[in-house]
């Protein structure tokens, strides 16, 4: 395994070394109903052909053309209605009655609709001068033959794909299934929401922001622990955490302080350091290494650091286990105002795209979340940048579906 913890490592490296070490999970069999939002991890084919009959598309008189043309006004013999019913045949003089779904009976080749069609004395008077040989009749096999790939390995199940293989006949298919994940909350000084604030305490906010970031994946669950500083304790629920999830998050207790023990218990759990401190801010002593197949993340205290490194880091990993593609894009953007920065750092600061210009939110500081809240991108300011104009193009990084689906442009 790369080990990289001689120096700081850049951004692109952080990533290229986190996808390195990133697996997919095996695949697993699981009820149709249950895989929505999965990736597939099978091709899928057809096992008879879709529709299994010439069916109609419309309510209306199933007739055979050539005798319409032949014969004028057709003499109506019976009905045809969508559901299970013996097979029926008409004459070229003959005409069907007949529904939307239903099988369009032998001899019949077409479906004069029913608003351009007139019945009197139990004959049919067709109306319509468009009509064409074979209007509105699916034909067997339009959606599928039988054998025909339907779905390949790798498609995202939405709720069309679902739908679509529930009408193959489909009820389990193999998937990539989503990681269980863990998450481990570390920090003496943190107390539940609710609770009266004593001297020194402040209210725990990172597993509710990382349990609101799961679910905008589709993660309904993940495994909490809290662990306090003590070397002993973490370490003890580290290991627990491992052996009951494929990707651990830790937040808090990742730099070298006297009561930051999560190197030295990930080391005490076996864990193999990938790196630890990326050229960044904020975020810049995140910490990323494995266990077998378990990616485990070490995730800085402050709460924006952890969203920050979550949108940069976790979010990619998660979707590579999943073989799900990105849903938080990148694009380019103007900039609403000047910014300074010093080199050597690249910089994740909130902001707010309306458009194609993006305004920079106070309060960027790692410990404040208030803009965040406010958010709806990270404009990524590279390492070798020190200044941007207003009106500069700059990457930026969509976070927050919810503030997406206020914004046009994203």
């Amino acid at each position: 395994m790369k080990h990289m913890n001689m120096n700081l490592i850049s951004v692109t490296e952080a990533l290229e070394a986190i996808r390195e070490h990133v697996v997919r999970l095996e695949p697993r069999s699981v009820d149709l109903h249950d895989a929505a939002g999965s990736v597939l991890a099978e091709d899928v084919s057809a096992d008879v052909d879709i529709p299994a009959f010439p069916q109609s598309s419309m309510d209306g008189y199933a007739i055979f053309y050539d005798g319409w043309k032949a014969h004028g006004d057709l003499e109506l013999s019976g009905m045809s209605a969508a559901g299970p019913s013996a097979e029926q045949m008409i004459h070229s003089h003959q005409a069907l009655r007949i529904f939307t779904g239903a099988a369009v009976p032998e001899g019949a080749d077409t479906v004069a609709i029913q608003e351009r069609s007139i019945v009197e004395g139990g004959k049919l008077c067709i109306m319509d001068d468009n009509l064409g040989r074979g209007d509105n009749v699916r034909p067997r096999g339009a959606e599928m033959k039988a054998g025909d790939l339907a779905l390949p390995a790798g498609s995202l199940l939405t709720p069309a794909a679902i739908g679509f293989l529930a009408g193959l006949g489909k009820t389990r298919i193999r998937i990539h299934p989503d990681p269980r994940v863990a998450l481990i909350v570390t920090g003496n000084e943190l107390i539940a929401p609710g609770q009266p604030l004593r001297h020194g305490q402040v209210y725990e906010s990172n597993s509710h922001t990382l349990h609101a970031a799961f679910r905008e994946l589709g993660v309904q669950k993940l495994k909490e622990f809290h662990a306090p500083d003590d070397l002993h304790a973490l370490t003890g629920v580290l290991e627990e955490a491992l052996g009951s999830a494929d990707l651990v998050l830790l937040t808090g207790g990742v730099s070298v302080g006297d009561f930051d023990f999560v190197l030295r218990a990930a080391s005490a759990c076996g864990i193999q350091q990938v790196f630890h401190k990326i050229r960044q801010k904020p975020g810049k002593p995140i910490y990323f290494g494995k266990k077998g197949q378990v990616p485990v993340f070490g995730l800085p205290g402050n709460p924006a650091s952890v969203l920050s490194c979550f949108y940069a880091y976790v979010r990619p990993a998660w979707e590579w286990m999943t073989g799900k593609p990105s849903m938080l894009p990148k694009r380019m953007a103007r900039m609403g105002q000047s910014h300074r920065k010093p080199s050597g750092l690249t910089h994740f600061l909130k902001g707010r795209l309306e458009g194609d210009t993006v305004q920079l939110l106070h309060a960027q500081e790692s410990f404040r979340l208030s803009s965040f809240a406010r958010a709806n991108c990270l404009i990524i300011l590279e390492e070798s940048v020190t200044e941007v104009a207003a009106g500069e193009e700059v990457e930026v990084l969509m976070v927050g579906m919810m503030h997406d689906r206020k914004n046009p442009a994203v």
